[in-house]
């Protein structure tokens, strides 16, 4: 297929389906945007979604053998981890304040945020030099290791509620330790690097469809940003081991359980194009952004807010969910609605009533500007399995006043 032919948009938009009611529209529309993409096979909608910069958050999309940077997302492989410690459940309500210090002490959050003495970890010894994005800021990437940044980004302590042994921990009740961060500063310079290059390759796309262009895998530059995407993703995950690795040591306190997922990646799977025919699979690039990984059994993480639980759940590997769940409860304010009509004193009566202490926020993080998760859960049961309930206690953002970088 000629350059050209692959800029023509489709005849029919691919198929897609949406989870959840009362979706704003501009999503919705955003969607129906990247299923009329000449390179586009399937998409789904989730139950969280809300506007981002060319495809939806919340947004899943199939395409042939093409990746598009802003359907990655600026935070390349931002994502979810949890570890229970050995702790007992009355430190969140008696030790607090040790649990808040070591937070304190071993991340670091708000734009730009670096340590002066740089965390290790063997992710340091990939291949930088896969893009001339990566090899320019490699050492800019190890000074952040381990920071949390800032935007909806948090480290908190929780209390686990376990049902059953199903998950290799007794049932019962837990301490644990939750943190959403990402790629940090390398990881969006790479974003926009590879973006700029896509809008450019693709410069007769529609206004409209413009952050929906695409790299060919099929060309240098396509390879070039899947391998700076792939590191991006073993640099997310390293960050968020050095935020659990040095926040344990920092209590002296034992991990029994963890898992991890993220999102806002592309990855190379197996899908069928009608998901209602068995047989007709084939190797499409599905891009998550802001959406779980649910493959059957696969475990994740779904956070709420500040003040509403999270789960840990296990995918039922939906075939017409190309395998994605929501990967949060989503926005329902704008950050600027949020600062313009929202006030402390009822975010912190809300917070009060959780059982929810609060080391620093910015008003647009504050628990009104998202959706009820239950409802958001309640709308993807067909697509994940819950398997513990995760309830904050004490919570940390970046403080008022930064920049957002989620």
């Amino acid at each position: 297929m000629g350059d050209r032919e692959r800029n023509a948009l489709r005849a029919e938009p691919a198929p897609w389906r949406q989870w959840g009611r009362d979706l704003d529209a501009q999503s919705v529309e955003q969607m129906k945007n990247a299923c009329a993409l000449p390179v586009s096979v399937r998409g789904a909608l989730m139950p969280d979604a809300h506007v981002g910069y060319g495809l939806p958050i919340g947004g899943v999309l199939a395409t042939d053998r093409a990746v598009i940077p802003f359907a990655v997302g600026v935070d390349i492989a931002c994502r979810m981890k949890l570890s229970v410690l050995d702790l007992p459940v009355v430190w969140l309500r008696e030790r607090r304040e040790r649990l808040a210090r070591a937070i304190e002490e071993e991340t670091r959050f708000g734009v730009g945020v670096e340590f002066k003495h740089p965390r290790q970890h063997p992710v340091m010894d990939e291949d930088w030099s896969v893009s001339p994005v990566t090899h320019a800021h490699r050492d800019k990437a190890w000074r952040q290791l381990g920071t949390s940044g800032s935007g909806n980004h948090f480290v908190e302590f929780g209390l686990l509620t376990v049902p059953d042994a199903r998950l290799g921990l007794p049932a019962g009740e837990h301490l644990a330790l939750l943190s959403h961060s990402g790629s940090r500063g390398t990881g969006a310079l790479v974003c926009d690097h590879y973006s700029k290059l896509a809008m450019k390759k693709r410069g007769n796309l529609p206004k409209e469809l413009a952050r929906l262009a695409w790299l060919s895998l099929d060309e240098d530059e396509g390879r070039e940003y899947w391998a700076a995407m792939q590191l991006m993703g073993k640099y997310a995950s390293a960050n968020h081991a050095c935020i659990h690795r040095h926040i344990v040591a920092n209590l002296d306190a034992r991990v029994l359980f963890d898992v991890e997922n993220h999102h806002n990646f592309a990855w190379k799977e197996m899908h069928p194009i009608d998901p209602l025919r068995a047989g007709d699979e084939r190797e499409v690039i599905v891009h998550r952004k802001g959406a779980t990984p649910a493959a059957l059994d696969v475990l994740g993480v779904i956070p709420g807010s500040m003040a509403s639980p999270g789960f840990v759940v296990r995918g039922k590997g939906s075939r017409e969910s190309l395998c994605s769940a929501a990967h949060g409860a989503g926005r329902v304010m704008s950050r600027t609605q949020a600062k313009r009509t929202l006030d402390w004193k009822a975010a912190r009566r809300l917070l009060e009533a959780a059982g929810v202490t609060l080391i620093s926020a910015g008003l647009d993080e504050v628990p009104m500007v998202y959706k009820d998760i239950h409802a958001v859960m309640a709308a993807q049961d067909d697509l994940v399995e819950v398997m513990a309930r995760f309830d904050p206690r004490l919570v940390k953002m970046a403080p008022a006043g930064e920049r957002p970088e989620d």
